[in-house]
């Protein structure tokens, strides 16, 4: 009965889109009746992008709230719905605009490098805005000399420090609850115990910093071990020729990767990763907001133009 629901429900939301000239755009970690509705399924650098080139004027983006006002920091002139106002995120929660605003006090001549997963205020303060995929240019792209105070997920920050070997990077605390709670123990466990298969993990996870001293000491010589953003996972998933695999990131990837590879086997390194955030977007809160066009999110424009130069910066580096 709960099928045959979700299938008209879906049907009557494709119909309606249409409709109504609407585009839905879905992160990877949304829940997989969600993604199936969606024109174009995700990550937050891609789905950025996307918001930018679409020729509809109505964006319904399924996600968490700093996504929804990047969107519509990029495309002012388009009306962005979030299906759940309540849709927040743990790591943009990290660091508050003050406390930005005193750490770079301390550090006057410093570049400021955010993460997407910040507010529009946030955004309003960077110079640069990166995303997991192009973190590592990002800040390649900044000269050697110049410190760089790198906010707000302290694993990532020290990925990035430890592939790009700057020196001068000081890393805000912060951290996604749902990647700090995939461990190294978790991941080790899993390695033992999988001989055969190939480790795809993101730079947010708290076993990263640990592994990539592993990796770089040849620990995992015989292990096919790589630390990749959700894109640069489904690529990599993709075009190997590895038949089983271990994901550590928010479990909801796992449904497009194994629409994609049918023939593969995908677990993920924490049953436990999930975010109650990205969840909280169902089928229903969907429908209500293409119905009624309700929760439009919009930006005052003092800090969407500011937030835009670190966008448009994060968005000309690959």
């Amino acid at each position: 009965m709960l099928v045959q629901q979700a299938s008209k429900l879906k049907d009557e939301i494709l119909r309606l889109k249409k409709e109504k000239d609407v585009v839905i755009l879905a992160h990877n970690y949304q829940i997989p009746d969600v993604q199936d509705v969606a024109d174009f399924t995700g990550d937050s650098l891609g789905l950025s992008r996307q918001a930018a080139a679409v020729p509809q004027k109505t964006i319904l983006f399924c996600g968490v709230n700093f996504m929804a006002e990047t969107a519509a920091i990029i495309s002012p002139d388009k009306k962005v719905l979030l299906p759940d106002l309540d849709a927040g995120c743990s790591l943009s929660d990290s660091i508050t605009v003050d406390e930005l605003r005193n750490w770079k006090k301390q550090y006057p001549d410093a570049i400021a490098v955010g993460y997407v997963n910040t507010t529009a205020e946030i955004k309003a303060e960077l110079d640069y805005c990166c995303t997991s995929s192009n973190a590592v240019n990002v800040v390649k792209a900044i000269p050697e000399n110049k410190e760089i105070l790198f906010l707000p997920d302290m694993f990532l920050g020290s990925y990035v420090a430890k592939m790009t070997g700057r020196k001068n990077m000081h890393i805000w605390a912060g951290e996604c609850h749902v990647h700090a709670g995939i461990t190294p123990e978790d991941v080790t466990k899993k390695i033992d115990s999988m001989k055969d298969a190939e480790f795809v993990i993101h730079p947010e996870c708290s076993c990263t910093t640990p592994l990539m001293y592993d990796v770089a000491d040849g620990s995992f010589d015989d292990k096919k071990v790589s630390i990749l953003s959700t894109e640069g996972m489904l690529k990599h998933v993709n075009q190997s020729d590895s038949r089983n695999f271990v994901v550590a990131t928010e479990t909801g990837i796992l449904y497009r990767m194994r629409q994609q590879n049918p023939n593969k086997t995908f677990i993920p390194a924490s049953d436990k990763a999930e975010c109650q955030y990205m969840k909280m977007i169902t089928l229903e809160k969907v429908y209500d907001a293409l119905v009624f066009e309700k929760n439009v999110i919009s930006v005052p424009k003092e800090i969407a133009d500011k937030a835009s130069l670190a966008i448009n910066r994060m968005l000309e580096i690959s």
